[in-house]
């Protein structure tokens, strides 16, 4: 480990609390990073702060701190339910991991009461947990946090507790915005007391937060920390221990090529990043198969209950890999990960960074290696210029075996594992339609045929994005997909339940098209004879010389129809007075050129 550091604590010009000394050095930090010895103090002296550094640089320690010391030389000191400071952070996983950082100080400071408010749990337990033990300062994802303003009717006045408020932080600031939550931001931000001081923390500073430091932050300081050893003109963005690489390859190579890497690497710790939930599932359960004697396990924002347990599994590994979305991009802190591999592109560029910054975090090093398909190549040097993100090529591994042909064996074994790959496929060519770089990640160059192969389709999935379109090179397997059956036999006994209640559904529904085809004549035969009359009138207000039709016979005839279609008449008494009507206007015309002659 290359030690990162700006001075010992002692250094400071606002001088540390013993009890934050003794937690800093449990910890093992005995020495600060750029960030950190920029930030503490100006926070602790009445300063709002907007801070911008590269990922793994420290930021946690950085507002975890001034929460403590401003708390702790309050003249008022904090009742139980007053709450001094809130964390608002875009994930529960990093919220959890800045929970268990406060809680290294706090356990110094019994005075002092935290509260996790995320979501994956019943809010009720939440409610309860703040009126026994209170919550001096919180860490919450907006959602959470918006919804527990809303619970006065069951007991819990946040708004009042929050009065109290002394200092806010939003952690990962660019990604709050970008996962959607603005309007909770805005509505938390109306709630909280406006004389406070507040912090804005992220590896990448977007317009947005621009936005939102003007709306948020009274006169910030703004604080921009940069790789010592790279030129100003040239500042890079990820860190400079980490060694980034691309390799160039096929769709239907790709999944062969991190296969055969991720097992020549067993006893590493991975992280691999796919570009939605459903691949994350299906090449998930696919590695589990095909690589053996390595822990593997998959998180995905679509996870309700399971993902913090997974999270923190995960971190007390030596080695491992764990499959996962985007939602793993930001701010977490994985313990010595050797390698990020990103199977596909992220959607934006900033999230590339924030992906390659899960390892190489605070001194050691690390690498990361980025899959990309040979029209893509371009996306290298959009990096570096856009991001300021230097890579090198790695050649395709050889003598890879082929493990295609079993990842579709394990579909024809199993169906979840053949939904799941349809699943997969659909799901990826949707989400690279919607690439923010769109010049370079164009769906009308993809091969959807080498790409159907490289997800192992035992046949083409119906979808818009295909429609019209014919695949000669892809092979469907010459099998009966229907017949393929779950391997969980509950799971097959209510498919087969389900398929039965269909059959029933078709065999009804049929025999009512029948009945519906048969007392359809009838109203087809009426709809001809409205539309005769209604053309009749027509040609006659365009001055035609067709002959003139009794109005009077048309809204009667009008009436016998909507009587049939109410039911208060029956077919064959619709067609008799019809009948009579059509006679009746025959008569008159009959004797009307009579009386003429």
């Amino acid at each position: 480990m290359e030690r990162v550091t700006e001075g010992a604590w002692e250094s400071l010009p606002v001088k540390l609390s013993p009890g934050v000394r003794r937690a800093l050095q449990e910890m093992g930090f005995s020495h600060m990073t750029p960030v950190q010895s920029a930030t503490i103090p100006l926070f602790m002296t009445n300063k709002d702060v907007a801070a911008e550094a590269v990922t793994g640089s420290g930021k946690t320690l950085a507002f975890v701190i001034p929460i403590i010391e401003i708390l702790l030389r309050r003249e008022e000191k904090l009742r139980k339910k007053q709450v001094g400071a809130i964390v608002i952070t875009p994930t529960r996983e990093l919220a959890v991991q800045i929970d268990e950082v406060i809680s290294h100080f706090t356990k110094h400071f019994p005075q002092f009461s935290q509260c996790l408010l995320i979501g994956g749990k019943n809010p009720m337990e939440d409610i309860e947990r703040f009126k026994e033990q209170g919550g001096n300062i919180i860490v919450a994802t907006p959602g959470r946090l918006e919804d527990m303003f809303r619970r006065k009717s069951e007991g819990l006045d946040l708004a009042s507790s929050v009065k109290s408020l002394d200092i806010l932080v939003l952690d990962e600031a660019d990604r709050l915005l970008d996962m959607g939550f603005e309007a909770s931001l805005n509505t938390i931000l109306d709630i909280l007391p406006k004389q406070r001081r507040t912090g804005l923390f992220s590896a990448t500073q977007t317009q947005e937060v621009e936005n939102l430091v003007r709306a948020g932050l009274r006169n910030p300081v703004r604080i921009s920390v940069k790789e010592k050893d790279m030129a100003a003109s040239n500042t890079q963005k990820t860190p400079t221990r980490l060694q980034n690489f691309y390799m160039i390859c096929k769709a239907d190579e790709k999944f062969n090529q991190l296969v055969h890497f991720l097992r020549q690497h067993k006893p590493e710790k991975h992280l691999v990043f796919f570009s939605t939930c459903a691949c994350v599932e299906y090449y998930g359960k696919a590695l589990e198969c095909l690589i053996k004697n390595v822990k593997i396990m998959c998180i995905h924002g679509k996870m309700k209950h399971k993902r913090n347990k997974i999270f923190m599994e995960f971190r007390k590994l030596a080695s491992g890999i764990l499959v996962c979305t985007d939602v793993m991009a930001r701010g977490i802190d994985i313990p010595e990960v050797n390698w990020v591999l990103q199977y596909d592109p992220p959607s934006n560029a900033s999230a590339f960074v924030h992906r390659c910054g899960r390892t190489a975090r605070i001194g050691h090093l690390g690498s990361a290696l980025v899959f990309l398909l040979p029209m893509e190549e371009a996306y290298v040097n959009f990096l570096a210029i856009n991001q300021k993100c230097p890579m090198q090529e790695m050649k395709l591994q050889n003598n890879v075996a082929d493990v295609l042909p079993k990842l579709k064996s394990l579909s024809l074994a199993d169906r979840a594992v053949y939904e799941k790959g349809m699943k997969a496929f659909v799901s990826y060519v949707q989400a690279y339609a919607k690439h923010e770089c769109n010049l370079i990640f164009r769906l009308k160059d993809l091969d959807f045929t080498s790409l159907a192969q490289g997800f192992a389709l035992l046949k083409m999935p119906r979808m818009p994005e295909l429609k019209g379109k014919c695949f000669p090179d892809f092979t469907p397997v010459d099998i009966d997909t229907d017949l393929i059956a779950y391997q969980d036999k509950n799971r097959e006994k209510q498919r087969q339940k389900f398929l039965e209640q269909q059959r029933t559904e078709w065999q009804e529904q049929g025999r009512r098209k029948k009945f519906t085809k048969n007392k359809a004549w009838s109203k087809q035969k009426a709809k001809k004879e409205k539309k005769k009359k209604m053309t009749a009138k027509r040609k006659r207000e365009e001055g035609s010389d067709v002959e003139d039709v009794d109005m009077e016979e048309l809204l009667k005839d009008t009436r016998l129809l909507k009587r049939l279609k109410k039911g208060k008449i029956s077919e064959e008494e619709f067609e008799k007075k019809l009948l009579c009507s059509t006679r009746e206007a025959q008569t008159e015309t009959i004797d009307g050129s009579g009386s003429e002659g």
